[in-house]
């Protein structure tokens, strides 16, 4: 007997039929995150789990409590926020997400978005289209900021954030400074990038891209006091997640002059709010949490994420386990 698998959300043919050859397969065919009802109804006797994580919500206890029979969840992401590490390994249910394959994907989105805030793109897109360009327009107005040869600041140097100090690097010859974890000796070789603690990176940076995993150690991460460090023509950018960020700390800097602009695909209420004030400031560029939308990207993840379900129920070690 096939193990039984759920899929929270529709995939390609490709995807699906490479798990039909392993598994049973329930799912999800409408539209958005699975009813909390529908979920705790169909998971009762699946054995492995395939989510985006943002079509589930959080596993934790009360939702592994309906599922006995559990091996494996499987997200389609790099993040694992959704997943309650200690209620699963406490069930003995392995986590498995996306690492790599996304690298370069939210690397250039990072860059799309500092560009943007820094050459004011789409504040002046909506000026050109509104018929606001004139023969008497004053020029200074349409003034950005540089961004080849300033000093870039990363918060978080994993992959991503390597794959960031790449094009900074190379591409537009920017100064590196960082902070992590723990220092990365093979990028300060590779791109000339030195470590900084957090306070002195936030005060020394003209571009700021925070790249941290979402932790309790990260909620929050950059709040009132680090927005006061930045320099006023500081740009900030946030590719991570939403919460690591105090976001009506973010807004009042942004009100108030303390930094210059911010480029932002993740928020702390996702969909954001239609009244969220970010959406009327000028100087802030938001995009809808798009770090790995590209076609190719998305069905490279979506395939890796079910080879890592398959691998699991028939008897192998995934490829990328969350834990060990």
């Amino acid at each position: 007997m096939k193990p039984k698998v759920y899929l929270t959300y529709p995939v390609s043919e490709e995807v699906e039929g490479f798990i039909a050859k392993h598994c049973e397969i329930q799912k999800w065919d409408g539209e958005g995150r699975v009813p909390e009802e529908v979920l705790l109804r169909e998971i009762k006797e699946i054995d492995g789990l395939y989510t985006s994580g943002s079509t589930t919500g959080k596993i934790d206890e009360r939702l592994l409590s309906h599922a006995p029979y559990l091996k494996v969840v499987s997200n389609v992401s790099v993040g694992y926020n959704n997943f309650d590490v200690e209620a699963m390994r406490k069930r003995n249910v392995i986590g498995t997400n996306t690492p790599h394959v996304l690298n370069e994907t939210v690397a250039d989105l990072a860059f799309a978005l500092l560009l943007a805030s820094a050459r004011r793109i789409v504040e002046l897109d909506k000026f050109v289209k509104a018929g606001n360009w004139k023969p008497t327009t004053v020029y200074s107005d349409t003034y950005g900021k540089d961004v080849h040869g300033a000093k870039l600041g990363i918060i978080g140097m994993g992959r991503i954030g390597e794959a960031i100090a790449r094009r900074a690097k190379f591409g537009f010859e920017m100064d590196i400074i960082y902070h992590n974890r723990t220092r990365k000796p093979d990028a300060e070789k590779k791109y000339e990038a030195a470590y900084r603690d957090l306070p002195t990176l936030l005060t020394e940076a003209d571009y700021i891209i925070l790249m941290t995993p979402l932790t309790s150690e990260t909620f929050q991460l950059i709040g009132e006091e680090e927005f006061k460090l930045m320099k006023q023509s500081a740009v900030f950018i946030n590719v991570s997640r939403g919460q690591t960020v105090d976001e009506q700390a973010l807004i009042r800097a942004l009100e108030n002059g303390e930094i210059y602009a911010a480029g932002l695909d993740v928020f702390e209420k996702e969909p954001i709010d239609a009244d969220n004030p970010l959406l009327t400031l000028p100087n802030v560029v938001t995009v809808p949490h798009i770090g790995s939308a590209t076609a190719k990207t998305e069905a490279k993840m979506a395939m890796r994420a079910a080879e890592n379900l398959v691998s699991v129920l028939t008897g192998n070690q995934p490829r990328d386990p969350v834990w060990q």
